[in-house]
């Protein structure tokens, strides 16, 4: 259990891809940490792409980064939705100052874009947000995951194994 003691957010909103968000949640509690749902509202219930239901543990509004460990932005359509918040975006930015680890796959590289985090940054995200994420100032990638210090990032599905082990190693070591 390499993460017991660890904290943290896993963001939420309609429309995640139900294995970027339910891989790495179950990953994360195998290796002993607390992950906590964060949604616009706590309790909600929030459907993915294909049709698996989460419930959110926590309102993103009332979370304090600074208590949690690290982030991680789930792919789908749902990062379009999560950018729009300002509360979200600052979350990001703190925890990015903190070198907190944050992770990111597929479209979550938009949260990150959003919150303006990844000038002169190494990233992968899938390729359709691959010009954007060069235009943020990104270094793009094709590989099935990138880490650039606390920033952790992959393209789809088939590089969550890759993913969340490169996650994991550097959430255990901060």
């Amino acid at each position: 259990m390499k993460l017991q003691g660890k904290k943290i957010i896993q963001l939420v909103s309609d429309e995640f891809e139900d294995l970027e968000l339910w891989y790495p949640v179950l990953r994360l509690r195998e290796e002993g940490a607390v992950v906590h749902i964060a949604g616009n509202k706590a309790g909600e219930e929030y459907i993915g792409k294909y049709g698996v239901p989460i419930v959110s543990d926590v309102s993103f509004h009332d979370i304090d980064p600074n208590e949690y460990d690290a982030i991680l932005v789930p792919g789908g359509w749902s990062p379009d939705k999560l950018r729009r918040y300002e509360d979200i975006l600052t979350m990001i930015r703190t925890m990015n100052e903190q070198e907190k680890p944050i992770g990111q796959i597929c479209h979550a590289g938009w949260v990150l874009i959003s919150a303006k985090i990844l000038e002169g940054k190494k990233v992968t995200s899938t390729p359709g947000i691959k010009d954007d994420m060069m235009n943020a100032g990104a270094e793009w990638l094709d590989e099935p995951v990138v880490v650039d210090g606390h920033l952790v990032s992959s393209r789809r599905p088939p590089d969550l194994p890759d993913y969340m082990r490169e996650f994991i190693s550097v959430l255990a070591g901060k």
